[in-house]
């Protein structure tokens, strides 16, 4: 049976936050350190820049592992990361990539003290996770931050395990045409430019 709190322990609760300034406050507002979000778009739009870009900035606040189910170390990737930028700060430090590390594998490095504060893990329809156990390894990290990427069909997430993530997400973010859009239980909801030339000829067209 989970605990209940009384008035006095909720008034009291100090929950970790992210301490977001500039244009990532203004996209995302001021987020817990827990909890999950969805990033989802079609190939060649951006998606995987934008949650690169992401994991730079997170790196400000604690360690980073982004989970490279699709890719792993390859030479994309390689050109990826080096075009957003790790190659100093606490971008350099707090920054590690994962080599297409299997879902169970990712829970038990997890479970190590030492573990990274934040998961970014692309994608996940190559985790080949239920919803079931999404729920189980979110709740096995209450400390954590796990942030998906997701396939499209559409403007929507590809498939029924996406589609009941993003309605449990507390942010929510399609990219489309190097354009990021937000959708965040913290505030924000500012646009983001992924690539703002390529963006701006896309949504010029538009």
């Amino acid at each position: 049976m989970r605990r209940a709190y009384n008035v006095h322990q909720i008034r009291q609760f100090r929950p970790t936050m992210l301490d977001f300034d500039g244009e990532w406050l203004a996209v995302i507002g001021r987020p817990e350190r827990t909890g999950s979000w969805l990033i989802w778009g079609k190939s060649a739009n951006g998606k995987t820049r934008f949650a690169l870009q992401l994991a730079r900035y997170l790196c400000n606040f604690c360690r980073v592992a982004y989970d490279s189910l699709e890719e792993g170390l390859s030479l994309t990737m390689q050109h990826a990361i080096a075009e957003v930028g790790f190659s100093d700060g606490k971008a350099k430090r707090n920054f590690s990539l994962l080599d297409k590390e299997p879902i169970e594998e990712l829970v038990e490095r997890l479970r190590k003290e030492k573990a990274p504060k934040i998961v970014i893990i692309d994608s996940l329809q190559y985790t080949g996770m239920t919803y079931t156990a999404y729920k189980a390894l979110r709740d096995e990290n209450p400390g954590k931050l796990l942030i998906f990427i997701s396939h499209a069909d559409g403007a929507e997430p590809k498939g029924n395990v996406a589609n009941s993530v993003k309605f449990d997400a507390n942010v929510k973010i399609y990219v489309e045409g190097y354009r990021a859009m937000p959708q965040s239980r913290y505030g924000g909801g500012q646009p983001y430019d992924v690539w703002p030339q390529k963006s701006a000829e896309y949504w010029a067209g538009k």
